[in-house]
């Protein structure tokens, strides 16, 4: 199994996180949204399926690598909710339970170039989601696992380019 590709920086605890709906709305989103990283877990191993069966096991790799990343960052997000007091259900917004997250979200594309750039789409949605969630948050603890979390996702997105340059060449 690949390790993840994340930047070498601990991420921050949720130790000592009281209650917080406010807190909880902002970041629900992404943990299980169409944008989230349940989503972007789901896509990148389907990549993965993909350039693994051409052979093309660099790059199954990389998206092994970066699915992998995305699967601490849902357990970090699944744990700050649910230390901020709310279950972590899979949908937009716990505690309600509607809305629940669909696989219908995952891009089946199966053309190689294509796949990319739909993941560059996902990783910049989602530092535009992460840079908003930092501007609205005022827990400041909360705000440390936001931040620690996009500068991954800045990571995903530089090698997801560099990826499909040599994809395009």
């Amino acid at each position: 199994m690949s390790e993840p590709l994340i930047i070498k920086s601990d991420y921050p605890t949720t130790d000592n996180l009281c209650h917080d709906a406010y807190s909880v709305s902002v970041i629900s989103p992404a943990f299980a949204s169409p944008s989230g990283e349940l989503n972007a877990i789901l896509q990148y191993f389907y990549h993965y399926f993909n350039f693994e069966k051409q052979g093309l096991n660099e790059y199954a790799s990389a998206m092994e690598s970066i699915a992998i990343a995305e699967m601490i960052h849902l357990k970090l997000l699944g744990k700050t909710i649910t230390a901020l007091g709310a279950p972590p259900i899979y949908c937009q917004n716990p505690p309600t339970a509607y809305n629940f997250y669909s696989t219908k979200y995952v891009t089946y594309s199966r053309d190689f170039v294509n796949m990319i750039e739909d993941d560059i789409l996902g990783e910049r949605h989602a530092i535009c989601q992460y840079t908003k969630m930092l501007s609205r948050l005022r827990n400041e603890q909360v705000k440390n696992i936001v931040s620690r979390i996009l500068e991954d996702e800045k990571l995903h997105l530089e090698k997801l380019k560099q990826i499909l340059c040599e994809l395009k060449s």
